[in-house]
C-alpha cells in the first residue's frame, strides 16, 4: 500500500539499508576476529551496486521508448529489476595481499570500514525519524 507512494519506497529503502548494515557489522566482527587465523579470507558485503542497478533500471524504463507487443513471446526493449529483489551477497576477498600466514585482513582497514558502517547506519535511522515526523507533521495540520 505505502510502496506505491516516495515515503513508503524511502522508508523500505532505508530499511533494507539498515539491515544490510547490521550484515556488514556482523561481517566485519568475523573479519576481526579472525585477523591472525591462518589462510583466513576476508570478507566484505555487496549490495549498493545492485541497488543502484536496480533502481537505474526502473528510472531508465520509465523513459524507454514504449515496444509495442502484440504477442506475450515478445520481448520487450527494458525489463526492469523490481529493488526488492536485490538481496546483500557476502563475496570472499581473494584479490588484498595477504600476510605470511595467507590471511588478508588489515584491522586498521577492518575497523574504519566498521566505523564508516555505524556513521551510515546513525544517518539511516536519523533519515527513518526525518520520515515520520513528516508524516506527523502533516497529520497535525490536517487534523
Amino acid at each position: 500500500m505505502f510502496l506505491q507512494n516516495s515515503f513508503g519506497k524511502n522508508v523500505d529503502l532505508l530499511h533494507r539499508s539498515m539491515d544490510v548494515a547490521m550484515l556488514r557489522r556482523d561481517v566485519i566482527a568475523n573479519n576481526l576476529a579472525n585477523a591472525d587465523t591462518p589462510n583466513f579470507k576476508r570478507t566484505v558485503v555487496n549490495f549498493e551496486s545492485s541497488l543502484k542497478r536496480a533502481l537505474d533500471s526502473e528510472r531508465e524504463s520509465a523513459e524507454a521508448m514504449p515496444a509495442i507487443m502484440t504477442d506475450p513471446r515478445h520481448i520487450p526493449f527494458t525489463r526492469p529489476i523490481d529493488y526488492r529483489t536485490v538481496m546483500p551477497r557476502r563475496v570472499l576477498d581473494y584479490l588484498t595481499a595477504t600476510d605470511n600466514n595467507g590471511n588478508n585482513v588489515d584491522l586498521e582497514e577492518e575497523n574504519m570500514l566498521a566505523l564508516h558502517n555505524q556513521l551510515n547506519y546513525n544517518l539511516m535511522v536519523q533519515s527513518v525519524s526525518y520520515e515520520f515526523s513528516q508524516i506527523n507533521s502533516a497529520l497535525r495540520l490536517g487534523g
